[in-house]
């Protein structure tokens, strides 16, 4: 059985105390994992500005390229990982066995995380608009027009509290080493795989190890990482994405409420992108911030919640070894029960009704583990309780509402997909601060572009520009003012 010891700023830690990971369908342990709590995390953070200056060592052009070695051995190689030597194949049934997503949903993300990975030049080009990287080391520098630039790191680490649920969210805290920023993980309890190996696969590539350390613990431990370092992500229900906001130093990942709109100039002819729909909302097993939760449009919703049901109601579990496997198991079963018990108080308003009860029981339990399978609910008005929830299943609500009150009434979206010609709509689309990115045209909300920034540009978390003047540089143009 494999052990996964913490890491302190490249030096694992013999622990005293251990947690085991567990298959979750068997309940047998596949591998341990030592804690650490949250005084060592706090010790450990004073000194955080070894990573980063472990890191500026090298040039941000050396590390990309080590960026493109490590997203080769991530994929392909055989690699340490805790006190064993993981090969991909083990990977992929270790994760699978402790998450409960099928196989080849694990090899999805994994392709996914090694893309980032790979073509971590060009998403860097783009989120930072074209700017020399060299500048972000050394704090300036010119852009061009004869003008000085400066930007200031506001931290020497990224600390990052990590989730179970989808192993794709790992992609976010990928770009803080090339930026030349050390990474303090807790990792999630039973998804500890991907960020152990992945920072096996960068200290392999050339990466140094005093640039990483992996917290596994309690709450302690990841209350440590969000006290002590002074940028940090953490990904949680919809209460931590509230407990944190206004926080300049947290960036919180919660539920994405992700929404197609259908403008009223395409909806008669809603079947043309019925596939786009159930991609959206049944990919990755709808455990994703990026699935969809809602699909509005002003009629024919009772044919398109029909229609979708028809494809996505007859999902039931299958082996996570099954290639045909479409959904991941709730690997706490009071999880799943707490959940369907929340739907059914959803379903009990009026203008509620679940389509998908013909396909049969939506609750699967079994002695270590339970499934929920896919449900689609039609909601007759925007009002109804449940077109504001998401859970962590494939479950949508097909919404009918006027198009002239949908962008007022949807609140907040992390993707939104608007199938339209209309300009007006598109226009006011592209204008609503509640949708954070906007898809126009038949794009799956499950589809990103990794260009793109995702819930926030981590440059701007990262850094800040300001000014910077000296006398050995030149400037555009002064002033006694």
């Amino acid at each position: 059985m494999i052990t996964l010891s913490p890491l302190r700023w490249g030096k694992p830690y013999e622990s005293l105390d251990f947690t085991d990971v567990v298959h979750f369908d068997t309940g047998e342990p596949i591998a341990r994992i030592g804690n650490v709590g949250g005084g060592i995390v706090g010790r450990d953070m004073r000194q955080a500005h070894k990573a980063r200056e472990a890191l500026l060592q090298f040039s941000t052009d050396d590390l990309l390229e080590k960026c493109k070695r490590a997203a080769v051995l991530f994929e392909s190689a055989d690699l340490q990982v805790g006190d064993s030597t993981q090969s991909v194949d083990q990977f992929v049934h270790q994760q699978s066995a402790s998450t409960g997503l099928p196989e080849h949903m694990c090899r999805s993300n994994l392709a996914k995380n090694s893309f980032v990975l790979a073509n971590m030049e060009q998403i860097l080009d783009c989120l930072t608009r074209g700017l020399d990287l060299s500048i972000l080391s050394r704090g300036y520098g010119e852009e061009g027009r004869g003008v000085v630039v400066s930007y200031q790191a506001q931290t020497p680490i990224l600390g990052a509290v990590l989730p179970n649920n989808s192993p794709g969210v790992h992609t976010l805290w990928l770009p803080a080493i090339p930026l030349q920023i050390g990474l303090a993980l807790k990792p999630g309890s039973q998804e500890p795989w991907t960020p152990y190996r992945m920072v096996s696969a960068f200290i392999e590539a050339g990466v140094p190890a005093e640039a990483f350390g992996l917290y596994p613990g309690g709450h302690d431990s990841g209350g440590a990482i969000m006290t002590k370092a002074p940028r940090s992500m953490i990904f949680g229900s919809a209460q931590t994405v509230a407990q944190h906001s206004g926080n300049p130093k947290v960036q919180a990942h919660g539920p994405g409420f992700s929404k197609i709109l259908i403008g009223d100039d395409v909806v008669d002819d809603w079947e043309n992108y019925l596939d786009m729909m159930v991609e959206s909302v049944l990919s990755n097993s709808g455990r994703s911030c990026i699935n969809c939760s809602g699909i509005w449009a002003s009629r024919h919703t009772k044919e398109i919640a029909a229609a979708i049901a028809k494809r996505i109601g007859p999902v039931d579990a299958l082996p996570p070894s099954d290639p045909n496997s479409q959904l991941a198991a709730f690997t706490v079963p009071a999880m799943a029960t707490g959940t369907y018990a929340m739907v059914q108080q959803d379903l009990a308003e009026s203008g509620v009704t679940d389509v998908t009860a013909e396909f049969g029981e939506k609750l699967i339990e079994r002695d270590h583990c339970a499934y929920l399978r896919p449900m689609v609910v039609h909601a007759d008005s925007p009002d109804r309780g449940v077109v504001s929830k998401e859970y962590m299943f494939p479950f949508v609500s097909v919404v009918q509402c006027p198009q002239a009150e949908m962008l007022r009434r949807i609140g907040p979206t992390l993707v939104g997909t608007v199938l339209t010609a209309d300009q007006a709509l598109i226009s006011a689309a592209g204008s609503s601060v509640d949708i954070d990115r906007v898809n126009i045209g038949p794009i799956p909300t499950n589809r990103l572009n990794w260009l793109q920034p995702h819930e926030g540009n981590i440059i701007d978390f990262l850094f800040r520009s300001r000014a910077y003047q000296t006398a050995d540089l030149p400037v555009a143009a002064a002033s006694t003012s």
